[in-house]
């Protein structure tokens, strides 16, 4: 069970900078992006100048108007722990051993980090969209907040709402309006957002890696985490009070994504051969699709906002590109020709003697790869642009690219930044 309180005053929060204007829980880093825009102008160059040399500007945080290495971390930093991506792709956050990152997607930028004097380390850095709500969990040798405890950090008013302490370790947090969910190893805790009262609780398999999602979409939310057996995923639907366990996989559950709307649920096993699309609603296997035939750690999984593809990376230094078929089967005849021949190139050649030859020769293949550089562990989600995905590294790459839905080629590189490194020219 966990308790509520507010942050002891023994606790040191992370330098900040009184200069970040914005109300409550409304877009934040937006403004900033605004901000930065008006300060390239000319005329305003001065201006800008002066907030620069400002003698209360603290030396250990940098925003956009100060930072003159922009999208790029300071060279101190030696740990990176973890990359995630806030609800809707729009910025992700970095947790290392001296405080926190934020940077903006599209484009690619800085927007703003936070560090501590003593350099004690965020492993769990989660984002409420682009407002000014921000949760750390502590991590590494010297962490800045104890491992069992969520700090709710309002960045605006720059100090902590309060914190949530748990009898071990959080492995990990999501994020709704309305919500907060702690995962712990063996069970998961569901807060209101307004007033902090716990709202339910969940027991579940030995769950290291803290795997849970929750729907991001306005009404009904739908979260997914794991059962009490190897393979099996339980599915709360919490307006309508129904629990769907569906069982998945015959080995344990390695990596889960949800669809924006809750609807659709993909999922991996240990193996990670086979990714399985299932209806959140009546636990349907709606489709099944080949990653590959040797076993391979899946790294992340990833919904396109209209559930439309789905994308998948390993540790076998590829992103695999799937379509999703549910949607054009509900009404083929509003779906585009190029969409049936995706489809159709899609599978395998063998497939007209489905039923005769082994399973791996009729399954259903990505459309499109992107070869990952290094041997980093990478995370990846849909971009804003039109069929451009995201792709995040632990060694600091952000890389950004392009694929063809008709072709089914090799994705085109657009971008890549490392966000770890000093900007040399500057």
């Amino acid at each position: 069970m966990a308790t509520v309180s507010p942050l002891p005053p023994s606790f040191q929060h992370p330098t900040t900078n009184s200069k970040f204007k914005s109300p409550m829980l409304q877009p934040y880093l937006e403004q900033l992006q605004e901000q930065h825009k008006l300060q390239l102008q000319p005329q305003q160059q001065d201006a800008v100048e002066q907030v620069d040399n400002e003698p209360e500007q603290s030396p250990l945080i940098q925003n956009l108007s100060s930072c003159p290495n922009h999208g790029l971390i300071n060279q101190s930093i030696s740990t990176l722990y973890r990359v995630s991506f806030n609800q809707n792709s729009s910025c992700f956050a970095i947790g290392t051993d001296r405080g926190i990152t934020v940077y903006s997607c599209d484009p690619f930028r800085k927007m703003f980090q936070r560090y501590f004097d003593n350099g004690g380390g965020i492993e769990i850095i989660e984002m409420l969209f682009c407002s000014n709500i921000l949760v750390f969990v502590g991590s590494g040798d010297n962490p800045q907040y104890p491992r069992n405890k969520v700090i709710i950090w309002d960045d605006h008013r720059s100090r902590c709402l309060g914190e949530l302490c748990f009898r071990s370790a959080v492995r990990s947090v999501r994020l709704r309006r309305d919500c907060i969910v702690v995962i712990l190893e063996q069970k998961i805790f569901i807060y209101n957002f307004a007033d902090m009262k716990l709202v339910h609780q969940i027991e579940t398999i030995v769950n290291p890696k803290g795997l849970c999602e929750i729907s991001q979409a306005a009404g009904s939310p739908v979260l997914v985490c794991p059962g009490l057996r190897n393979g099996e995923v339980r599915v709360e639907h919490f307006t309508s009070k129904r629990t769907k366990f569906i069982f998945a996989h015959d080995s344990k559950t390695a990596s889960f994504a949800l669809s924006h709307e809750g609807h659709v649920l993909a999922t991996a096993s240990i193996k990670g051969t086979l990714i399985r699309i299932f209806s959140t609603q009546d636990g349907t296997l709606l489709q099944e699709v080949r990653r590959g035939a040797d076993r391979a750690e899946i790294h992340s999984v990833s919904f396109s906002p209209t559930a439309e593809w789905l994308a998948v990376s390993s540790d076998k230094g590829t992103v695999h590109l799937f379509r999703i078929k549910h949607l054009g089967n509900q009404d083929k005849t509003n779906t585009p020709p190029n969409s049936r021949l995706t489809l159709a190139a899609s599978s395998s050649p063998f497939s007209f003697i489905k039923g005769v030859l082994p399973k791996y020769f009729s399954s259903e293949w990505s459309v499109a790869q992107f070869r990952l550089p290094g041997d980093s562990e990478y995370i990846v989600t849909f971009g804003h642009e039109k069929n451009t995905l995201i792709i995040l590294g632990l060694d600091g790459s952000f890389i950004r690219c392009k694929f063809d839905p008709a072709s089914g080629k090799e994705m085109t590189q657009l971008e890549i930044h490392n966000f770890l490194k000093s900007d040399k020219a500057s």
